[in-house]
Parts: C-alpha cells; sequence; structure tokens
C-alpha cells in the first residue's frame, strides 16, 4: 500500500515510520511512505505556498494552486489514490475508517498548517479528517497516526493476522484486560479463568470484560456495538451489578 503526504515539513516524517511494526512493513515492501515537501509545487523565486487572507485577520492562509498542482501530479504516479485532508473540522477518526481506508491502493494525506487551507482545497479532496476536537500546530502528527492505525492493517504487517481482531474499538468494544507472567505481582494475581486452560470460559470472560470495561469508561459505544443476545444479557447484568456497587 502506497502513503504519500503533503506537507511543509517532510523532515518530520523521517523517523516515526523507521523502527516496529509499521518500519518493518516498509522494509518488506508491503508498505510506502513518502512525504512530499508541498514547495516542489510552488512557482516564483521564492516558492511562496500561503499568503494573507482576503477580507484580513491573523494568520496565513495556504494557497490553491500548488496544492492542486501537487494533487494532480500524485494522482497520476498512483491512479484510484483518495485524498485525505487534515483538519479539525473534519470528521473524527474511528477504527471503521482504518478498516475501510486499508482497502485501498494508496492514501494521500494533505496537512496543513497556519491559519489553514484556503476553502477551494476542500473541492480537491475526497475526505477530511479529524483526530479529536482540539488543534495541532499542523496536520502532520494527524497524518502519522492515521497512517500507522491503517498500515497495521495491511495484509501481512502484523505477523499474526488475527491479532488485531482483538483490538479496541475492532468489534465496536473496549479490548479485555491482558496479562502475562509472572502469575502475582506484588500480591496483584492474574484470574484464575486465564489459568484454567479452558478456551471457553476464557473467551466468555474476556467478552464479559469487554462489555464491562466500555460500560464503565465509553458507554456511548455500546449504542452502536453489535451485541448479541447474550452480550445483551451480560450487559444488563453489568449495569445492575455496577449500580448496586455505586449505591453501595
Amino acid at each position: 500500500m502506497v502513503f504519500d503526504v503533503l506537507t511543509l515539513f517532510p523532515g518530520m516524517f523521517d523517523s516515526p515510520f523507521a523502527d516496529s511494526i509499521v518500519g518493518k512493513a516498509v522494509d518488506k515492501g508491503l508498505v510506502q511512505i513518502t512525504a512530499h515537501h508541498l514547495r516542489d509545487w510552488a512557482q516564483g523565486k521564492h516558492k511562496v505556498t500561503d499568503d494573507v487572507p482576503y477580507g484580513g485577520g491573523d494568520g496565513m492562509v495556504l494557497k490553491p494552486e500548488p496544492v492542486a498542482r501537487a494533487l494532480r501530479e500524485l494522482r497520476c504516479r498512483q491512479p484510484g489514490s483518495k485524498v485525505l485532508l487534515m483538519t479539525p473540522q473534519g470528521q473524527p477518526f474511528r477504527q471503521a475508517h482504518a478498516r475501510r481506508l486499508a482497502q485501498q491502493e494508496g492514501l494521500i494525506f494533505l496537512c496543513g498548517r497556519y491559519e489553514g487551507f484556503d476553502e477551494r482545497i476542500r473541492t480537491m479532496v475526497d475526505e477530511e479528517f479529524s483526530l479529536g476536537d482540539f488543534v495541532l500546530t499542523g496536520g502532520e502528527l494527524a497524518a502519522m497516526a492515521m497512517i500507522d492505525a491503517v498500515a497495521r492493517l495491511v495484509p501481512g504487517v502484523l505477523g499474526n493476522r488475527d491479532s488485531a481482531d482483538g483490538d479496541s474499538y475492532s468489534d465496536g468494544l473496549l479490548e479485555y484486560p491482558q496479562y502475562t507472567r509472572p502469575a502475582d505481582f506484588e500480591g496483584m494475581s492474574v484470574p484464575d479463568v486465564l489459568l484454567s486452560g479452558n478456551h471457553a470460559a476464557i473467551a466468555a470472560w474476556r467478552r464479559r470484560q469487554q462489555i464491562l470495561r466500555t460500560w464503565l469508561r465509553r458507554p456511548e459505544l455500546l449504542e452502536t456495538a453489535c451485541l448479541s443476545d447474550e452480550d445483551r444479557l451480560v450487559l444488563r447484568e453489568v449495569q445492575r451489578q455496577t449500580g448496586e456497587d455505586c449505591a453501595s
């Protein structure tokens, strides 16, 4: 899968993807990540990419011409790539988006800076994304996070292809608690069921923990999660028990 990033600070992308799982995926040729300098498509002696806003106001606004030239060229190099605009006004990025975008052959991330984009640039992109209700100094960190989330879902990137199935949000719920050796650490013991070897009991315990943790930490996720009839029974029991605990 090909990731292209259009940015005024391409050097920011040198280190984050040099190590760990994504770095190994790059070395294996499973993914390709290239940061392109927007100034390469700017014209004139000074390669200007921004200008003052019409109507006045603070800050500078990225100009549409260099962005348009860059996107035309990058789309010609990798036909079919989706262009994603990183902006606080975009839709919140979710795991479901990561799964869908991982099916693409290529993605082009457009990273903003300064006061933002000329509004006409929005007509050149396919989707707009935000990491949350906060503002960063630029879109680069958001693009890095999205690339990492998408790249790990590309076939072959994770050593175990089932590893992503139990992640938080993979099925609409938070992930269950994980434990490893030692079985007892400073008086804190691993739940007995995980040491039992009873795979059915372990699966049931993990599912219950997913529902419990989601109810306690992100209850709004339960409104859209795909729950079976058995899951709903567990949820009602969890709600009753935690309600009693809170009242006591």
